[in-house]
């Protein structure tokens, strides 16, 4: 469907002769030779920009008839582009009208090329604005369902990749089934496993957790699976292991890729039939154990090279969840500031900065100790980034920074002021390369 201007101006040769110009380029368009009927008009059909004239009555040139009309529509139509056309003598009028909230102002006469481009960019605009409120509106409607029904366990998340995730892993919780929780080191693996037991049926029973990566070869018998006493040097004493204390519940086994082939073959068989001994006993125990299991490691990979046992695999792997590292879900890192920064601190500007072009290799772990830190070595309240102890790479400050105030404007230029071909032209998407011009202050009836 073509998009619909509302042209408002008392003179009908300048309202056919935009709806001319517009038709031409596949844009409908609608007039009206009075403010009410412009008004009658966007009240009762859709219309997606408005071009209006500062004058209406004979003789007048004040611009005052046009700052009411605009007045009018923005307090009816809060986001409705509209773009003022202006004579020298109500052009003070209509520059205050844009700090205001007007969208451009384009003088009489109007050169075709410069408002063809300015309709298009901002119907364009408006539109990229509508699909992402309508989105952020889908996205807190859903999360506000997740949080009364269940338990996030204090959560601090923005992103809607990790919304999703959250709804599978509340879904499945219910579940007694294996849970392979994927991600980096530091992105919160643990975190969202003590989401899925805190709404598992499982949720008063025990929740165990070993970074079973971390164990020593001679140690991960008697850690998992328990000794008895003088069943190796050391053994002063009979050991519980972890399947043992954690029966009837859940056990959490972390950094489960870096477990030795021999500890993969003894964990197989517990999750296969239940049962184990104690190191330095011959009885056969018995639990019923949940696992959910969490690896940095590409355990595909890791299979193709000998490295885990696809059965083993194929047993802990019956729900996957892929957990983002922070740089692919940026959105987060205000909601885990706020959690993590101390009551009274605030960030500065150029640390605000630095935190979002910053590339957080250490991901949310390293974001918390960053913040930690700012709120001790800061002298006053407000956070400097020297305070943070972190530092733009080379690569990262070339992805931050891809382009000039200079490169915009030529992009802009060449384009003749058409932001989907410029944005195209400079390999960005639309919002992308509005938040550009909006980064070096460049205003479309400026060019």
């Amino acid at each position: 469907m073509n998009p619909k201007v509302l042209v408002i101006d008392d003179n009908s040769d300048v309202i056919k002769a935009l709806r001319v110009l517009f038709i031409l380029n596949d844009i409908e368009c609608i007039g009206a030779e009075s403010p009410a009927q412009g008004l009658k008009c966007l009240a009762d059909q859709k219309v997606d920009l408005v071009i209006q004239d500062m004058n209406f009555s004979q003789d007048t040139t004040s611009g005052d008839e046009g700052k009411v009309l605009f007045g009018q529509i923005r307090e009816a139509f809060t986001d409705l582009p509209v773009i003022l056309l202006t004579g020298w003598a109500d052009l003070e009028t209509a520059v205050q009208l844009v700090k205001e909230g007007a969208a451009d102002y384009l003088s009489k006469p109007w050169n075709d090329d410069k408002i063809l481009a300015s309709v298009r960019n901002l119907i364009e605009l408006s539109q990229l604005q509508q699909q992402d409120s309508r989105r952020r509106t889908r996205v807190q409607t859903r999360l506000q369902k997740l949080q009364l029904k269940y338990d996030l366990c204090n959560m601090a998340f923005a992103a809607e990749s990790m919304l999703s995730l959250l709804e599978m892993a509340t879904q499945v919780a219910a579940a007694p089934i294996p849970v392979l929780i994927t991600g980096p080191n530091g992105a919160g693996k643990e975190k969202i496993a003590e989401v899925i037991q805190a709404n598992s049926d499982l949720k008063n029973k025990p929740f165990i957790k070993v970074n079973v990566g971390a164990l020593p070869a001679d140690l991960l018998e008697a850690e998992l699976f328990g000794a008895e006493q003088g069943a190796f040097t050391g053994a002063g004493k009979q050991r519980i292991g972890r399947f043992e204390a954690a029966d009837g519940g859940t056990l959490f086994l972390d950094e489960i890729g870096n477990l030795s082939i021999e500890g993969q073959k003894k964990l197989l068989r517990v999750l296969q039939t239940g049962e184990f001994e104690r190191l330095g006993n011959s009885k056969t125990q018995k639990v019923t154990v949940r696992v959910i299991s969490a690896t940095n490691e590409n355990l595909s990979s890791a299979i193709e090279k000998g490295h885990f046992r696809e059965d083993l695999y194929y047993r802990l792997n019956v729900i996957e969840l892929d957990l983002p590292p922070l740089n692919q879900r940026k959105e987060d890192i205000n909601a885990l500031i706020s959690l993590f920064m101390d009551e009274g601190k605030t960030l500065s500007k150029s640390a605000e900065s630095l935190i979002q072009n910053y590339d957080w290799p250490g991901n949310v772990r390293e974001l918390q100790n960053a913040i930690a830190r700012a709120c001790l070595l800061c002298g006053d309240n407000e956070i400097q980034p020297e305070h943070l102890g972190i530092k733009l790479t080379k690569n990262t400050r070339n992805e931050a920074v891809e382009y000039t105030k200079s490169d915009i404007e030529k992009a802009l230029e060449q384009a003749k002021g058409v932001v989907s071909q410029a944005a195209k032209g400079l390999g960005l998407s639309r919002q992308a390369f509005y938040r550009r011009m909006e980064k070096f202050s460049i205003e479309l009836n400026k060019r």
